[in-house]
């Protein structure tokens, strides 16, 4: 009988076989497991991004939307799910991957990370993570000092308390964020006299106690995404979160929120929580965060700083000074998915008061209990798994040495690129990178010459059909670098202060991979200029303004 003659049965014997840790070396699961592996170290060890299949025939091996009535081999679906989603899948961890903040990882989180899945620990409750609970909490003391740099006597007295977080592990960073925002609702909106505080009464009856209007959220114009979210959830409306202008080097404009602050005032709207950007998603700049501190005090709000990418910065004793006034926040958000070189799903939230969590913990007599050391009651997710072991691993293995040498290399690579790019006559550097992301484009230097003449003369006509043609010559390169596969950049849209705040489509590059070379990076750039050649539409009727300029 062949492999393919075989028809897999349920039953309970071969139900239990797979519940059941094989027995030796040369069992079937063994012998899959160590396939398994193999393929996947081949997968890891190519250098392409990503392999040339359209997504349109991907979604074909995924069409069958029935659950099979018959069960299948193991041995069947590995070999069926190696050729159909692991040969297709992004390769993240390719050292010319440069256009997003996942990178290659540490080879020893692979074995960790079945040791952690086997485990199958729930950190909703300490009955079901008896020793990951108080591993978790020491990663929160740990990162909680790396913030805010409390004595020994703090972390003996809060680091284990039943009563008490020093912060909570979620998913990413929008689960940090939303933590963080909910405490700040709670924490203002909070019991008074008669009135049982917004956790119980709602929102309406909080407003009218209080004596506001609104509630409204400051943050940069370049805020996530994720704080328009939780205005949602937490039913302060979208149209609530303030986005604030940006400077010409895309730090928030103090003197600009502190007005709009003061018109809020006036319009009798409550400024529920200032938040701080330390590494925005599309230039990696960090916001003047010891300022953003003083006006949070002046309005009596919470300040959260949204350090989700920069946060890990702090690991270098080099660059750390990056992020000068993080330790006056009343809560950051720190990913260690990004730059701390963790799997996907390991965000943070650190509060600099351990009693903040108190305005959103939760209590049920059947799971989480009064008293009781349950990290569910005070977080926003119920059931996760232990992510916390693979930050702890990574803490204790890496070290604070091996990290210093990671972030500097990673922000100095960025560093290098931009001064490439800079001196390469075709390209345009669009923002000097502050941590370790950068954005710039392909701009032929006679393009460059006609775009700066227009913008002296004030020609904003012949600027805006420039940059018109130069948006979608970078889409066409783009695209045409990702579905080659050899290497991988990512793009956005910003509003350069020098284009008068226009919006520009631009490429954008983040240099967090340690695998990642020099070479590698002259290489992107001249595959780019070989692709922008192959435009026959967009490069002609930009070579011929130039001309005509």
């Amino acid at each position: 009988m062949t492999k393919h003659d075989r028809i897999a049965q349920a039953s309970e014997a071969s139900l239990l076989r797979i519940f059941t840790v094989p027995e030796d070396a040369d069992s079937t699961l063994s012998i899959i497991e160590q396939k398994l592996s193999e393929d996947l170290a081949g997968f890891l060890g190519k250098s392409i991004a990503a392999l040339e299949k359209p997504l349109s025939l991907i979604e074909t091996d995924f069409k069958a939307f029935q659950i099979p009535d018959s069960p299948r081999f193991v041995s069947d679906y590995t070999d069926e799910i190696m050729q159909n989603l692991v040969a297709h899948s992004v390769h993240t961890s390719a050292p010319s991957f440069i256009g997003h903040m996942t990178s290659a990882l540490p080879y020893f989180v692979l074995p960790l990370s079945k040791m952690m899945v086997g485990l199958n620990q729930n950190l909703v409750k300490i009955e079901t993570s008896k020793a990951f609970t108080p591993l978790e909490r020491q990663v929160l003391g740990m990162m909680h000092h790396l913030i805010y740099s409390q004595d020994t006597d703090f972390y003996e007295q809060w680091m284990h308390s039943a009563n008490y977080s020093l912060g909570a592990f979620c998913s990413g960073g929008t689960v940090a964020n939303i933590t963080a925002l909910w405490i700040a609702r709670n924490q203002l909106l909070k019991a008074d006299g008669n009135f049982k505080g917004i956790n119980r009464e709602g929102l309406p009856k909080a407003l009218k106690h209080y004596g506001y209007d609104d509630l409204a959220i400051l943050v940069s114009e370049r805020g996530h995404y994720s704080i328009g979210k939780t205005a949602d959830l937490l039913g302060i409306g979208r149209d609530n979160i303030i986005s604030i202008p940006t400077t010409a080097d895309n730090k928030v404009d103090v003197a600009a929120m502190r007005q709009t602050a003061l018109k809020l005032a006036d319009d009798n709207i409550k400024v529920m929580a200032i938040v701080g950007v330390a590494g925005t998603t599309e230039t990696g700049n960090i916001d003047p965060l010891v300022e953003l501190s003083k006006l949070a005090t002046e309005l009596q709000c919470h300040f959260h700083v949204d350090a989700a990418w920069g946060g890990a910065s702090l690991l270098s004793n080099k660059y750390r000074y990056l992020l000068d006034g993080i330790e006056l926040a009343d809560s950051v958000t720190i990913d260690a998915h990004k730059q701390m070189y963790v799997p996907m799903g390991a965000g943070m939230v650190l509060f600099k008061d351990p009693e903040l969590a108190h305005a959103i913990a939760h209590h049920a007599e059947y799971i989480l209990r009064v008293g009781s050391k349950d990290l569910g009651s005070q977080t926003l997710e119920g059931s996760r798994p232990g992510m916390a072991m693979l930050v702890h691993a990574c803490l204790q293995i890496i070290g604070g040495d091996g990290y210093e040498i990671l972030i500097n290399n990673g922000l100095e690579m960025a560093r290098y690129f931009a001064s490439h790019i800079a001196a390469d006559e075709n390209f345009e550097l669009i923002t000097e990178p502050e941590l370790c992301i950068l954005t710039y484009r392909y701009v032929p230097k006679t393009v460059q010459l006609t775009i700066d003449k227009a913008l002296a003369n004030d020609d904003i006509n012949t600027v805006e059909r420039c940059n018109y043609l130069l948006d979608r010559l970078t889409r066409f390169i783009q695209k045409h670098q990702r579905e080659q596969g050899k290497s991988f950049v990512s793009r956005t849209r910003i509003k350069p202060a020098k284009y008068h705040r226009e919006i520009v489509t631009v490429f954008r590059v983040v240099l967090a991979n340690p695998l990642t070379t020099h070479e590698i990076l002259h290489d992107v750039l001249t595959e780019q200029a070989k692709i922008a050649k192959l435009d026959n539409e967009f490069l002609p009727q930009l070579l011929s303004i130039a001309k005509a300029y």
